[in-house]
């Protein structure tokens, strides 16, 4: 069940952090959404003017955060796969997951999962934090994303 035992949403104060949203290009008005939503999340913790990269696709968020990652202190990764009737979307959601994890863990830079894997439009424009969306999925990821970046330069 989605959201069930998710913790309260919590801006830190990230003033100061260089933190970049790398946002995929299908699905607009899902992506408009998670975008704006990463936005509004960044804007709580202290980072008004975090850059915005746009990529074709949920594939390519992992190379492009390779890329990224030693310039910023945290990321946010934003895509969305739906689920068809090939194999496609195993393929795309296992690369993603897997290529996001071993950038966040090969570099140290936190990378905030935004990617939605959804089996219809609808549960996607569910979680996009569009006006009557039950959830913002951007938003919570780039106050985890920062979050973990705060907690790693404390340790």
């Amino acid at each position: 069940m989605s959201k069930h035992g998710a913790p309260a949403p919590e801006a830190v104060d990230g003033s100061g952090l260089r933190v970049a949203v790398v946002a995929a290009s299908w699905h607009q008005q899902v992506m408009d959404g998670l975008i704006d939503g990463a936005r509004r999340g960044l804007d709580a913790c202290g980072i008004p003017d975090a850059e915005v990269v746009r990529v074709p696709g949920t594939f390519e968020l992992s190379v492009a955060c390779a890329r990224l990652a030693p310039s910023y202190d945290a990321l946010v990764a934003l895509g969305v796969v739906i689920r068809g009737g090939t194999p496609h979307f195993d393929y795309v959601c296992t690369a993603a997951t897997h290529g996001l994890t071993d950038v966040s863990v090969r570099t140290g830079t936190p990378v905030g999962f935004g990617v939605l894997t959804c089996d219809d439009d609808a549960q996607a424009l569910d979680r996009a934090g569009l006006p009557g969306s039950a959830e913002d999925k951007g938003f919570e990821a780039a106050t985890a994303a920062v979050a973990t970046a705060m907690t790693l330069r404390e340790s």
